[in-house]
C-alpha cells in the first residue's frame, strides 16, 4: 500500500461585493493611486461593510462553495482548521462558527493564528491530520476581515490589506498527490516589526489602550519587506534543494500577495519567470491568511494534474515558510 497524502481536491473562495478603490483612499488619507500601485501594486481591496457579519461569515461563503464544487456532503466533513487574525471573537474559535454555518455538523474545528502564513500553516496541518490515517476530508480555510483591526487614517498600512477568504477540500490519496515537503520557520524578535499591541492578556482592551489604537495593526514596512524576500527565498530554495529540483520543474510558485514588489524581488532571486507566479493583488490587496487560497481559486483553470506547486508565506511575528505539493486534479 502506498503511504497516505492529503491532496487538495477543491478550492472555494468569497470576497464581499463592496470595494475600496484607491481614488477612495485619496479622499481618506494623504495618498494617491500612482502612488499606491507604484509601491503595492494593488488598485483595489474588497471590505466586509457590514456590521453584522464577520470573518465566519466570509468563511462559510467560500466553504459553501467548495462543498457544491466538489459535491460533498457537509456531514462528511470531519474537521474545518481556520487560518485567522480576525477572528470573531477571542473565543469560540471562528472554525466551530464557520462549521454550524455551513452544516459541517461532524466535524471538529479550530483556528491557527500565524498572520499571514495562517494558511501555509494551517494546509501542513491538516495535511498531517490525514497522512496519519484517521482522517478523510479535512477543510483548510484561510481568511482575514482586515478591515476591523486597520486605522483608514494610517496610509502605511490602510492602503494594503482587504477582505476575503479561500478554503480547500483535502482528502485522503495514495498516488503521490499533495504535500511533498515542507519548510515552516518562526522567529519571535519580528514582534518589533508587525503587530498588533492590544486586545491580548498583555494588554486587554481598556479606554487607554482604544485611545492610543492599540487594536489596530502596526508594521514597520521596510524591516518587514526586507524579511519577506529573504524568508520566502531561502525556504523556497530550501525545499527545492531537498527534493533535487530546479526552478523549471516547478509549474506553479503560489506567493503570498503582500506586496508587488515583494513578490517580484522573490521570483527575481529565485529565477522563477514572472508566468510561473500566481499574482492577483491588484484586485484584492493582501486578505493576510486569504491571498493563498484566493490565488488558487483564481488560477485554478490553469492547473493540472501533476503540477508541482510551490506556496510560499511571511506574517508577522514572523512566520514564514514554503511548501512543495503536486496537484491532484
Amino acid at each position: 500500500m502506498s503511504p497516505i497524502s492529503a491532496a487538495i481536491t477543491g478550492v472555494g473562495t468569497y470576497v464581499p461585493p463592496d470595494v475600496l478603490t484607491n481614488k477612495d483612499l485619496e479622499q481618506m488619507v494623504e495618498t494617491n493611486d500612482e502612488w499606491i500601485q507604484s509601491r503595492t501594486g494593488i488598485k483595489q481591496r474588497h471590505i466586509l461593510k457590514d456590521p453584522t457579519k464577520a470573518t465566519s461569515d466570509m468563511g462559510a461563503e467560500a466553504v459553501k462553495q467548495l462543498l457544491t464544487k466538489t459535491n460533498t456532503d457537509p456531514s462528511e466533513v470531519e474537521c474545518i482548521i481556520c487560518g485567522t487574525v480576525t477572528g470573531d471573537m477571542v473565543f469560540p474559535d471562528t472554525a466551530n462558527q464557520i462549521a454550524l454555518k455551513t452544516g459541517c455538523t461532524n466535524s471538529f474545528g479550530f483556528d491557527v493564528n500565524a498572520a499571514c502564513s495562517g494558511f501555509l500553516y494551517s494546509y501542513n496541518v491538516g495535511s498531517a491530520l490525514i497522512e496519519s490515517g484517521r482522517f478523510k476530508k479535512i477543510i483548510v480555510v484561510g481568511g482575514d476581515k482586515m478591515s476591523s483591526i486597520i486605522d483608514y487614517t494610517d496610509r502605511a498600512t490602510c492602503i494594503i490589506f482587504g477582505d476575503g477568504a479561500g478554503a480547500v477540500m483535502l482528502e485522503a490519496n495514495e498516488e503521490g498527490l499533495g504535500i511533498i515537503d515542507s519548510v515552516l520557520k518562526s522567529d519571535g524578535s519580528g514582534i518589533d516589526y508587525l503587530k498588533m499591541p492590544g486586545g491580548g492578556s498583555l494588554n486587554p482592551a481598556t479606554a487607554e489602550t482604544v485611545a492610543n489604537k492599540m487594536h489596530f495593526a502596526q508594521q514597520e514596512g521596510r524591516t518587514v519587506f526586507k524579511r519577506a524576500v529573504s524568508g520566502m527565498t531561502q525556504t523556497t530554495k530550501e525545499v527545492l534543494e531537498r527534493n533535487n529540483l530546479t526552478a523549471d520543474d516547478i509549474k506553479w510558485v503560489v506567493p503570498h500577495q503582500a506586496n508587488r514588489r515583494i513578490i517580484e524581488s522573490v521570483a527575481h532571486m529565485l529565477d522563477f519567470p514572472m508566468e510561473k507566479v500566481m499574482m492577483n493583488i491588484a484586485n484584492y490587496g493582501n486578505t493576510t491568511s486569504g491571498t493563498i487560497p484566493l490565488c488558487l481559486g483564481d488560477y485554478e483553470s490553469q492547473l493540472k494534474k501533476g503540477d508541482l506547486v510551490i506556496l510560499t508565506a511571511f506574517g508577522g511575528g514572523f512566520t514564514w515558510g514554503s511548501t512543495l505539493l503536486k496537484w491532484a486534479y
